[in-house]
């Protein structure tokens, strides 16, 4: 999953993507034979690292099935920028893929440019019903207000309670005499070591980085981002609160505008200054962030960071070197209760996976095409990859996932480099025999240091239930407009104040700022949503 929010801060269309979209009028006509098969065209917004889809078995298989050739437009950058001029066009393909690349906010903004799915699924795609069946909160998930479905959700069922783990290089601390790090001051001591002791013992005492961290982007937070030390202050982050939004004691808030933000901030200015965190930590794209933590051979790099799993974070050579640390203490004495990012329903649960075009032709053709990814059995490969090469039928009904071919390569890249991972539709049902890889069995291991603060976290007050809140057409325009102001704002200067200082100064007025573009507003019908949700339970 690690890749998925930071992959989706890198991900945006070119304009040359937009040309050739368009999938005709509204009136049906006769599907355009190729070998017999109806033409789609469709656009996946993919991480970087996927290959090619014309080398994916599984995906050729399905079309095969479903009786379709599918002209695949694959988006690997500026998905978010260049999005709604396509929307905007309303000259968009059969079929948009790729999880919350089309967001609820575009179907609100966009009336009439996205097919109503709900008449479709029971004679076209008895996949997605039982997926329905099975589990109704996909059901709730995908409904909009009105009792429309423009967009199919996912169910992978495997995953953790977060998405972050914290690890530190424990040869290091046992290289310099070091204890485990306990609180933020702790932890910048340590870091001062890491930095002018030689830590790694090549010789050079420059070649170390204390920190580092995802890149946050421009669009919103992610996972492995220093955001989730504000559990140290007791914010309880929902599924990485991208947005700043968050719930405490049954109130909605936003850290943007919280004075424990600040304190995190200041705390990351002063680590900074000090040399501590990689000076490109805002300028790298998320390639160079995963492959500066590989190390050079045998000799780490990186001293303490944030991601999925520990091969993924640091490859197979040193991540052996690391180990996964409990959360950070405010301070020493802080009796705050301490809390995570609580991120299991986007982890294991996917909004807005596949939209169609109202204005397509093939309607039933590509519904059926759909129906294929949300097979049990079709959705593992969607998930890990093809049978075969990364996934062996035992023969007994039940599947294992393999090792890497490539023998270099860690489980968790491998997935991202063979198929769709996390960013596909897919229904993995709960009956569906799989022996998970070695990275996935690590994940519970690496999670453990966190797990007694996740099991502390209050999910009836202290959890905001994203997914399961479906707002009306007026709220989510009125919402979407005021994030679009407000998240920029907010980026632009978390990255300001830790590289350059000076939140104390500007501070207050900050605050007004984000005010004035409607984030008190925000609150106020997150609020509203979030007490009807909650009187239903």
């Amino acid at each position: 999953m690690k890749k998925i929010l930071a992959s989706v801060l890198a991900l945006t269309l070119g304009t040359s993507l937009l040309a050739g979209c368009s999938s005709g009028g509204n009136e049906p006509e006769e599907p355009t034979a190729q070998g017999g098969k109806v033409k789609l065209k469709a656009i996946m917004t993919k991480h970087p690292l996927t290959q090619k889809f014309e080398n994916m078995k599984w995906l050729q298989d399905a079309e095969e099935r479903a009786g379709v050739d599918i002209e695949w437009q694959e988006v690997s950058a500026d998905w978010d920028q260049k999005k709604g001029a396509m929307l905007a066009s309303g000259d968009i393909p059969d079929l948009i893929v790729g999880v919350n690349s089309i967001t609820d906010s575009d179907f609100a903004q966009f009336p009439g440019l996205f097919q109503d799915l709900s008449g479709m699924i029971d004679p076209y795609a008895p996949n997605v019903k039982a997926m329905f069946d099975a589990k109704p909160e996909t059901k709730i998930i995908a409904t909009q207000q009105d009792g429309k479905i423009y967009g199919l959700p996912k169910y992978q069922r495997f995953w953790p309670d977060t998405a972050t783990r914290q690890f530190i290089n424990k040869e290091w601390l046992d290289r310099l005499g070091l204890q485990m790090p306990t609180t933020w001051d702790e932890l910048f001591d340590v870091l001062k070591a890491f930095k002018d002791k030689d830590a790694n013992g090549n010789g050079d005492p420059n070649d170390e980085i204390p920190m580092d961290f995802a890149p946050t982007g421009t669009v919103a937070f992610g996972y492995f981002m220093p955001t989730v030390l504000l559990g140290s202050e007791g914010i309880t982050l929902s599924d990485g609160s991208g947005s700043g939004y968050f719930v405490e004691d049954g109130q909605v808030k936003n850290f943007f505008i919280d004075d424990r933000y600040k304190e995190l901030v200041k705390f990351l200015s002063k680590c900074f200054s000090a040399g501590l965190i990689n000076p490109e930590v805002f300028t790298q794209d998320y390639t160079k962030y995963q492959s500066v933590a590989r190390g050079k051979g045998n000799t780490a790099t990186v001293g303490f960071t944030w991601g999925w799993e520990v091969t993924d974070r640091f490859g197979n050579t040193v991540s052996p070197q690391y180990t996964a640390m409990a959360p950070l203490k405010f301070t020493a004495d802080s009796t705050v209760q301490q809390s995570w990012s609580y991120d299991y329903n986007t982890l294991n649960y996917g909004t807005n996976t596949v939209q169609m075009s109202a204005a397509s032709k093939h309607k039933e053709a590509a519904m059926k095409f759909i129906n294929e990814l949300y097979n049990p059995e079709v959705s593992m490969q969607v998930l890990f990859g093809s049978l075969g090469t990364n996934i062996k039928d035992n023969g007994d009904g039940s599947f294992a996932v393999l090792p890497p071919q490539d023998q270099a390569m860690d489980p968790g890249t491998w997935k991202w480099t063979s198929t769709w991972a996390d960013n596909g539709p897919m229904y993995i049902a709960d009956s569906l025999k799989l022996t998970l890889g070695t990275d996935m069995q690590s994940v519970g291991k690496q999670t453990e240091p966190l797990q007694k603060v996740l099991d502390s976290i209050d999910k009836d007050n202290d959890v905001f239930p994203n997914l399961f809140i479906k707002y009306s057409a007026v709220d989510n325009s009125t919402m979407a407009l005021a994030n679009t102001a407000l998240v920029p704002m907010a980026l632009a200067k978390w990255s300001q104040w830790i590289t350059k200082g000076g939140v104390d100064k500007e501070w207050d007025a900050y605050v007004e700022n984000c005010k004035k573009t409607g984030l008190l507003k925000n609150i106020e019908i997150m609020q509203k949503y979030y007490d009807d949700y909650k009187s239903k339970l």
